[in-house]
């Protein structure tokens, strides 16, 4: 695949997780988010996401704008932890935007509400590269569930001895 593609997507779904969001809602009920209202909304609580080119997870910002969530690249393969330090996503003025270390732009996003518990987020300029989000309940809680899943499962086969009596 194109690899001009794959790179806005990555950095866009990793940055947009924390930065924007929306469940699938027509066009005509969206309204514009600002800088301000979006930080009010989206900061601590937990989205999931889904993009353009089948990208999807699940993650939250924090106040620092520091990012922790989960990525499934295309919608392939296993979906990975990811963290991104204090300070990735900003606001400056009225834009949401991010710092993202070997992108040589600094991404930012227009934002759309959607709905009460969702909304949209594209690439500046660039309204074919989007993310979709929907908050749902408390990150801390959300984000343990996961990995608490995960590690019983993997704690179960590594650690299940054979008894040889």
């Amino acid at each position: 695949m194109d690899t001009r593609m794959r790179l806005p997507s990555t950095h866009l779904a990793a940055a947009c997780l924390f930065s924007t969001g929306v469940a699938l809602a027509s066009p005509a009920s969206a309204e514009p988010l600002s800088a301000d209202a979006a930080q009010r909304f989206v900061m601590g609580r937990t989205f999931s996401y889904s993009c353009y080119e089948g990208t999807a997870g699940s993650g939250r910002i924090l106040e620092d704008g520091s990012v922790a969530g989960t990525i499934q690249m295309r919608g392939r393969g296993s979906a990975r932890y990811v963290t991104l330090p204090a300070g990735t996503i900003l606001v400056k003025g009225e834009a949401v935007c991010a710092k993202l270390k070997g992108l040589a732009f600094q991404p930012c996003f227009d934002l759309e509400k959607t709905g009460k518990n969702s909304f949209r987020g594209n690439l500046a300029g660039a309204n074919r590269l989007w993310c979709e989000f929907k908050r749902g309940g408390s990150g801390r809680t959300r984000l343990a569930e996961r990995g608490a899943d995960v590690k019983s499962t993997k704690t179960a086969q590594a650690e299940a001895p054979s008894d040889p009596r």
